[in-house]
């Protein structure tokens, strides 16, 4: 370990990582197809103890992709999927890839406004859905070009015994409408049979792969453009910057697929390297201790949440973690008491390895930027991936400045979006030519970089609040509660959580002829609970007769936000 004094140059904390890649010129699908070469018989994923090989794998998807064909599904078509960590939303992901669509990733959990949002910016007839959305969609379905909605439930691929007690517990509380919508995952796979026709899979990087959604940067969700050149970039990259990544290696995919991180890196990086990505369509902190113990995962990539759950969980005292060798945590800043706490952890359960910290943003897929495996600076997210550049300017200038000198971060590299989905202006914004005749992503963040090329995070520009890895945008929310007819106007801010790291906090002004009680408390609450999705619900509500404005009459939020922490410094 070198003294953290002494500037040495980047390049030696990769001890022989490549700086520089080629990448291939194909599809997500030709990328898992060519790396399943060879290992056919090594177990693709694993989902409750359903095994599938990569052999098996890929003929999921072949089949699948008929059954999309018979559809009428063409490429650049979108189609969403509404899922949780299951064998058939990554069946469905690579399958849809397969054909030339797109794949428009939505939050199972999402609000009906919400969902209609996504798959009208989308465009999408076609949805593949978890049961206990089908609901919500049905509802909104009249106002959106949907055509069918295939729906999965979560005991489909599971083992014949969970099944029956999936059934008896969760299963049995599930009764879907009746819709001419509805198809269920069986009967859509045996569409595949009808499908006599040739399914080219030759697609180029520059195609669209998939939409996400984000905030853009203006804190409104926005649909963003990621092609198969930022999912292939991304695999090897991050296999490359890990360092220590093998075939076979057992990855516990807990981030979810819907989000970069989960499907970038839990899916597409472990598809690539050949490794077994453990599904888990639901995450429960109470029962870390049974997955490790049970699948023995040798990598871990999570929110800053998850490790805190690691520390409280007292089932694994003087248990052996040796098996674990690489431990990253993303998606929310890793504080370094955190990341003290969980070092010694490891340590103390036998894991001779550190929590490494990455940085990125949906805008890029996910991370970019990775802390090497056996050095750190206390405070860094750590260096840029190869073939990623980091530039630190005057916020929303292109004047770069000096090393140590605090700045918005720019990222350039092949991971980088396409645009924002249907929106020029907003990409125009975000993505800029500089004169050295790079692309460079403004993110929205404030950091620096040391004389090494070490990153830091300090803070974000544009108003977000990430929780529990999750991005709830503030503007959205208020949109929600301004709309209900009660309420004059109100404010959402974040404030600390001891396990979510923060949460949404609404400061609501009510029309003058309503009265501020709890029976109207009541009322916004439940609004709030028809009309957002559960992770986005505001955690606490305070009325107000004004909010505080800025000298231009736009709501002071940042006030609030100083009231709040200096609460939280009086308690």
């Amino acid at each position: 370990m070198k003294d953290n004094n002494v500037k040495t140059p980047w390049y030696n904390y990769y001890n022989g990582v490549k700086a520089h890649l080629e990448y291939p010129d194909f599809s997500l699908y030709n990328m898992l197809e060519q790396s399943s070469k060879g290992r056919e018989s090594y177990i693709s994923y694993n989902y409750f103890g359903n095994k599938k090989t990569y052999k098996e794998f890929i003929k999921q998807i072949d089949e699948c992709a008929k059954a999309l064909k018979a559809l009428g599904i063409n490429p650049t078509d979108r189609v969403s999927i509404c899922m949780p960590n299951t064998p058939e939303a990554i069946i469905a992901f690579y399958a849809i890839n397969k054909v030339g669509a797109v794949a428009n990733m939505i939050h199972p959990l999402s609000a009906e406004a919400e969902i209609k949002y996504y798959l009208n910016l989308s465009k999408s007839q076609y949805i593949i859905t978890i049961d206990i959305a089908f609901n919500k969609i049905n509802h909104i379905a009249k106002d959106t070009a949907l055509k069918k909605c295939i729906v999965v439930s979560a005991k489909n691929s599971m083992p014949a015994f969970l099944k029956i007690g999936y059934q008896l517990t969760k299963g049995r509380k599930i009764k879907l409408e009746k819709s001419d919508l509805y198809i269920s995952w069986n009967d859509f796979i045996k569409l595949a049979k009808s499908y006599h026709g040739f399914v080219d899979s030759h697609f180029t990087g520059k195609d669209t792969a998939a939409i996400l959604y984000s905030g853009g940067t203006t804190g409104y969700p926005k649909g963003i453009e990621l092609t198969n050149l930022n999912f292939n970039a991304l695999a090897m990259q991050s296999f490359e910057a890990c360092q220590c990544l093998k075939e076979r290696d057992k990855v516990l995919s807990i981030m979810p697929v819907f989000h970069g991180f989960g499907l970038g890196i839990c899916i597409h990086t472990v598809q690539y390297f050949g490794g077994t990505s453990i599904l888990l369509p639901q995450f429960s902190a109470k029962t870390f201790d049974k997955l490790l113990k049970k699948y023995k995962p040798n990598i871990i990539a999570g929110v800053p949440t998850l490790y805190e759950a690691l520390l409280k969980n007292k089932n694994l005292d003087g248990y052996d973690l040796s098996f674990l060798k690489c431990v990253i945590s993303g998606g929310d800043s890793l504080s370094v008491s955190l990341k003290k706490k969980v070092d010694t952890f490891l340590k103390e359960h036998g894991a001779n390895i550190q929590i490494r910290e990455g940085y990125g943003l949906t805008e890029c897929v996910t991370g970019s930027c990775l802390t090497p495996m056996d050095y750190y600076r206390e405070g860094s997210i750590g260096i840029p991936y190869p073939d990623t550049y980091y530039k630190i300017v005057k916020p929303n200038t292109d004047e770069e400045l000096p090393f140590g000198e605090e700045g918005e971060i720019l990222i350039s590299g092949p991971s980088v979006m396409k645009g924002y989905l249907d929106c020029e202006e907003e990409t125009s914004n975000t993505l800029r030519v500089h004169k050295d005749g790079l692309t460079w992503m403004y993110t929205g963040d404030l950091g620096y970089m040391d004389v090494d090329g070490f990153i830091y995070f300090k803070q974000r520009l544009k108003r977000m609040i990430i929780s529990s890895g999750y991005c709830l945008y503030p503007q959205y929310i208020e949109n929600i509660i301004d709309s209900h007819p009660k309420v004059l106007m109100s404010c959402v801010i974040g404030i600390d959580h001891s396990y979510k790291v923060q949460v949404a906090k609404a400061f609501i002004v009510p029309r003058n002829e309503y009265t501020p009680d709890d029976d109207l408390l009541k009322e916004i609450k439940e609004y709030c609970e028809k009309n957002l999705a559960q992770y986005s619900w505001p955690a606490e509500y305070e009325f107000r007769s004004e909010l505080p404005k800025t000298l231009v009459g736009k709501i002071a939020y940042s006030k609030l936000e100083e009231e709040e922490r200096d609460k939280h410094v009086k308690k």
